[in-house]
């Protein structure tokens, strides 16, 4: 597969400077996924930074992204390809008013006329198409599998055989196989269980909310712009605001949009004030903001300037 990295050590070098801050875990797995060519399998909460990986990976590989999003109801057509309808019917017509202009002519052979109308020049080819074609070309575009959870189960089985083989099968024009696999990510934020046949084909890896230092060296190398107390400050605040019981935990992306919000208020230090007014930014769901009144607001503060100071 590739062979770009020859170590753990100098992956995990190359995910820094990409401001990807992995963990040795993680990166091994990484390591192993390029080695081997297995799927890498993702999983854990919403905002923990599974997608990043794929984009991470396809910059450090120089190599263009395949994202396909899941959804309720993904089926083939969507997912695959499918005929684009209009352009055959369109073209059919157009073949059909050229002969009646010119009767002379020989009249197109019932098995042409198909083989033209199902050719290459009316496919439309989808995320997964694309990715088994362009590895046909020798070099392998990383494909992203985002929230495999969100799809049905009848999709899954199709992945299955998909990430076996990584070949598809058209019956108007035969099997497509890639050259060279994709590297594949596959993510999921576990609303429900991905059968245990897909996993076993694929690597494993649960990821975590970073602890404070691994989120503080992340706000950091994303927003260097931030005061450093406020930067410790804000991460001892969503750490704190993790462990509370939460619909929904915010994540690494909620971390770094509060950063922003907070450098374009001119903010050097959290305040209950600056807090009430950007909780929205942090908390997407309306009870989960009435959890956070001036009082729990206030000692969470208290708290973040406690630890930013033991931090600094």
């Amino acid at each position: 597969m590739n062979s770009r990295y020859n170590s753990v050590d100098e992956l995990q070098l190359a995910l820094g400077e990409q401001d990807y801050i992995a963990e040795r875990g993680l990166t091994v797995a990484i390591y192993l996924a390029l080695k081997t060519g297995k799927p890498l399998f993702l999983e854990g909460d919403a905002g923990v930074g599974k997608t990043e990986i794929a984009k991470v990976l396809a910059a450090l590989l120089e190599t263009q992204l395949i994202r396909m999003q899941c959804y309720e109801g993904l089926d083939v057509n969507t997912a695959v390809y499918e005929w684009n309808y209009a352009g055959q019917i369109l073209h059919l017509r157009l073949m059909e008013g050229a002969r009646r202009h010119s009767p002379d002519s020989e009249d197109m052979s019932r098995e042409a006329m198909e083989d033209e109308l199902f050719s290459q020049r009316f496919l439309l080819k989808r995320p997964l198409l694309q990715a088994i074609e362009q590895s046909q070309d020798g070099s392998a575009p990383v494909l992203l599998i985002d929230e495999l959870d969100r799809s049905d189960e009848e999709f899954e089985a199709f992945l299955l055989e998909l990430l076996s083989d990584f070949q598809i099968t058209i019956p108007e024009l035969g099997t497509i196989a890639a050259n060279v696999p994709p590297v594949v990510v596959v993510t999921s934020n576990r609303t429900r269980e991905i059968h245990d046949a897909l996993k076993r084909r694929c690597l494993y890896y649960w990821i975590d909310y970073p602890h404070f230092r691994k989120e503080l060296n992340i706000v950091e190398r994303k927003a260097p712009d931030v005061p450093p107390m406020l930067a410790r400050q804000i991460t001892a605040f969503i750490q704190d605001m993790r462990s509370m019981e939460l619909f929904k935990r915010p994540g690494i992306a909620e971390t770094l949009d509060w950063t922003a919000a907070l450098i374009a208020l001119d903010q050097n230090e959290l305040s209950l004030e600056t807090v009430q007014d950007t909780l929205g930014v942090i908390l997407k769901y309306q009870d989960d903001v009435e959890m956070l009144d001036a009082t729990t607001i206030q000692n969470m503060i208290e708290r973040a300037k406690v630890e930013a100071q033991r931090a600094g």
